[in-house]
């Protein structure tokens, strides 16, 4: 992946709410692409978090695109709601939703980007039918509903994997990754072939302030630390072949 394609999209589940507005312009400021929103409601997800009403106060302090991470029931009844309030984008999730084609399609009709999530356990083959409607894939790489979780590894492949149908069916369709993400992760997850990145701890949650959490996210996607990665997974894949040869032979 060139350098400068990765974006980055700072999720205010992890911002100090006493400083949102102050917190979304440092971010803004410190290179962010898209503001990340998540919106849970108690249902979908065992948490609950913030409305239309938040995303209406947003648009006041930023001219950064607002994408909408709907993690609820009826994702239908609330598009018009954030839509006046001044979203751009939608990501609706595959789970649980039993008339997908028609949320994508409402959203489109409303002239807004479009795309779908799944999570962890939820195999990467149900988007087949769908990705050519989307302008966006978001990977969940932690079970959604709450911050702070550790990004689970067994995603990777599914990355990969998701990579390969949009560029199969809709290139040029983004693929995000949203849930542990950080300098360790990101690299990882770029390799796989994710193109957004949604990272909220890491870069609310530094002590070092927002700019430069963002400084070090953005460092840990220079081409050689991508390839100190891709070095690693192939020592490791060499190491784990030596070990299966080994096992057979006994």
């Amino acid at each position: 992946m060139e350098k400068g394609a990765v974006k980055i999209a700072p999720s205010i589940l992890a911002a100090d709410f006493a400083r949102l507005g102050q917190q979304v312009v440092e971010a803004e400021q410190g290179g962010a692409d898209r503001i990340h929103v998540d919106v849970m409601d108690g249902h979908f997800v065992p948490n609950l978090s913030m409305g239309a009403v938040i995303v209406q106060s947003l648009r006041r302090v930023t001219r950064l695109p607002l994408e909408i991470h709907l993690m609820i029931s009826d994702p239908d009844s609330f598009l018009d709601e954030f839509v006046a309030a001044g979203s751009d984008s939608f990501l609706v999730h595959w789970e649980g939703n039993n008339n997908l084609h028609r949320t994508v399609q409402k959203i489109r009709t409303l002239g807004k980007r479009a795309a779908v999530a799944i999570n962890p356990a939820t195999p990467s083959a149900v988007l087949e039918e769908i990705v050519q409607d989307l302008d966006q894939v978001l990977v969940m790489t932690v079970d959604p509903g709450f911050g702070h979780q550790q990004f689970i590894r067994t995603t990777l492949p599914k990355i990969e994997r998701v990579r390969e149908l949009t560029e199969r069916h809709k290139p040029g369709c983004d693929v995000e990754v949203d849930g542990g993400i950080d300098a360790t992760t990101a690299p990882l997850v770029v390799r796989a072939g994710a193109t957004v990145l949604v990272a909220g701890s890491a870069i609310f949650g530094d002590r070092g302030g927002v700019a430069a959490a963002m400084s070090r996210l953005r460092t840990a996607l220079d081409p050689m630390a991508l390839d100190h990665v891709a070095r690693d997974q192939i020592k490791d894949e060499t190491e784990l072949d030596a070990q299966t040869d080994l096992q057979r032979s006994r």
